[in-house]
């Protein structure tokens, strides 16, 4: 009998959508629609939110008010129009209704009486046991209550408690992967490298030709937020008034050179042959920019985590504009982060509410320092090296959002995570693993067991460390 493990596609740890969160703006989101599939056929009159621990605590901050009410609406938020976003939610807001989807949900004129200030509930002093992300969405129908609890576990996963595995969760793998040990194991004995494995596995998914333009995409997505947050300047939503400086430090850094596109941009940036401090400059602007754009509703990828968007894009940006990395290459980059991804998914969590920022920054640093080392030439040895190493100087890391946005610390952080990436690539690429005294799977499971001893405080609630230096009031969005 084959042993029925979790699949995890690179699409899964790898998911385009809307800031500014993960878990607390794309997973409320995707729970709102999934629940509208439960409601189908069904006369609605009326629906309710309810919000659990840190959910209810940041969740003001994070948007998962916004989301859960684009997500009653069945907004897609791999492809809804960002800039549509703000009117909608004060339409809402100005007329009490939400506008439901023309499909079997059945409401009048596809119209239902909504109140935002009373039909979203903060439930501030409650935490559901089963996760510290915890959303409620209930609904008065023609056939009595119908409700549903969903817990949004990190990286825009959702899940209900003790929900068996189903549909492609449920595909067996030629080569399942559990742990850093059975990754090296798969490849020593297939001959194939680590993008060779994931390729293998995702065939299972789709066609080759699929997963190949679904790749293209996320970097695709990655560059796009990458030039409009360079590009775009003013003052973050949120009531801190966090100035965005992305398009400044562009602009210091380009000087007098003109381009009207990303790929003149580029050509702009390689002329410049930059030295080895603006290199390092480029590399935090290309993180800022992402943040910002995640801060501002903008479209990012989960990279694991919204939080920690900017981290990998910054290091393939750099890969791409100073390394001559080739489209080819940076597909190979993400299949290389998404497995080290979900190995920390399975082993440990990617939930800042459950590990702290080291769940988000860390484990972003980890993916891309892997990735990292695979475009230096490493081995699986020393790829999985980087990923230790990058991880080893996370642990512990506390998740302290002022005013519950992913504003201070967040978006510095992210040029901290991919600063750390490389610098641990560059550590494994001139390191003996044999040497070596900490593993993958080591740190891993130290990483989960940080967790587990970690202060609630310092998990996504804004209770503790940097949130309580600044006073601020969320206003209402």
């Amino acid at each position: 009998m084959v042993e029925l493990r979790e699949a995890i596609s690179v699409f899964d740890i790898f998911k385009i959508g809307v800031g500014p969160s993960s878990s607390h703006t794309l997973g409320p989101w995707r729970a709102a629609r999934l629940f509208l599939k439960k409601l189908q056929n069904h006369q609605i009159q009326s629906i309710k939110v309810h919000l659990y621990g840190s959910l209810a605590k940041t969740g003001k901050g994070h948007g998962t008010d916004i989301a859960a009410q684009l997500g009653l609406m069945d907004w897609d938020p791999t492809t809804c129009p960002v800039d549509e976003i703000a009117p909608t939610i004060a339409r809402i807001k100005a007329e009490n209704s939400l506008k439901t989807p023309q499909n079997n949900l059945k409401t009048p004129q596809n119209s239902l009486v909504f109140n935002p200030t009373e039909d979203i509930v903060f439930h501030m002093n409650e935490t559901l046991p089963f996760h510290p992300n915890g959303i409620r969405y209930t609904a008065q129908t023609d056939n009595g209550e119908v409700s549903e609890t969903y817990y949004s576990v990190g990286g825009g996963f959702v899940v209900t408690e003790n929900e068996e595995l189903n549909g492609a969760r449920c595909i067996i793998l030629p080569h399942p992967v559990e742990s850093a040990a059975e990754l090296k194991k798969h490849c020593e004995t297939t001959g194939l490298d680590i993008p060779g494995v994931s390729r293998k596995n995702e065939a299972r998914w789709r066609p080759t030709e699929e997963t190949e333009a679904g790749l293209d995409q996320i970097w695709s997505t990655m560059k796009d937020c990458i030039y409009r947050g360079c590009h775009t300047d003013g003052i973050l939503p949120g009531g801190l008034n966090v100035v965005r400086r992305a398009k400044k430090q562009n602009a210091d850094l380009i000087g007098a050179r003109t381009y009207s596109d990303f790929d003149g941009w580029v050509a702009a940036m390689r002329y410049a042959s930059p030295n080895f401090q603006q290199t390092l400059r480029w590399i935090s602007v290309f993180a800022i920019a992402v943040n910002e754009e995640n801060a501002a509703f903008g479209r990012v990828v989960t990279a694991p985590t919204n939080g920690a968007a900017g981290v990998i894009p910054a290091v393939m940006m750099y890969g791409y504009v100073f390394l001559g990395l080739t489209e080819s290459q940076l597909r190979d980059f993400i299949l290389v982060a998404a497995e080290i991804g979900c190995l920390f998914k399975k082993g440990a969590t990617i939930s800042a509410a459950m590990g702290g920022c080291m769940a988000e920054i860390g484990v972003s640093s980890a993916m891309a320092a892997a990735a990292h080392a695979y475009m230096l030439g490493c081995d699986t040895d020393r790829i999985l090296m980087a990923a230790e190493i990058a991880m080893e100087h996370h642990l512990g890391l506390t998740c302290d959002p002022v005013g519950g946005l992913v504003q201070v610390p967040c978006i510095e952080r992210n040029t901290m995570g991919a600063l750390k990436a490389i610098t641990a690539a560059n550590i494994a690429y001139g390191s003996d693993p044999a040497n070596a005294k900490i593993s993958l799977d080591d740190v891993i499971q130290t990483m989960w067991e940080t967790a587990l001893d970690m202060n609630s405080r310092y998990k996504e609630t804004s209770e503790g460390g940097l949130a309580l230096r600044i006073s601020v009031i969320v206003p209402e969005c």
